[in-house]
């Protein structure tokens, strides 16, 4: 899978902004945190859910049953906005 191109991806001091292109169907602006961010800056590249849970594992202290339910809610979330492709 991998971020619709008619998502645009924007990082600031600690906070990630996806905003769709006009293109997009969704009308809005999504806000994220730092593991939101990193999950999205995975999503630059074709990746898979378990690539994405075993990346975050590396770079966040957290127990990996919560690091792979944040990014099960995260990867269904950009899905029902139309920013996933595949």
């Amino acid at each position: 899978m991998k971020l619709n191109r008619e998502f645009l991806l924007h990082n600031t001091s600690g906070e990630t902004i996806l905003v769709p292109t006009g293109g997009a169907s969704f009308s809005g602006v999504v806000r994220g945190n730092k593991t939101l961010g990193a999950v999205l800056e995975l999503l630059k590249n074709d990746v898979t859910q378990e690539e994405i849970v075993a990346a975050l594992k590396a770079r966040f202290d957290a127990p990996e049953g919560a690091i792979e339910a944040d990014v099960e809610k995260a990867l269904a979330e950009l899905r029902k906005i139309g920013a996933l492709d595949g």
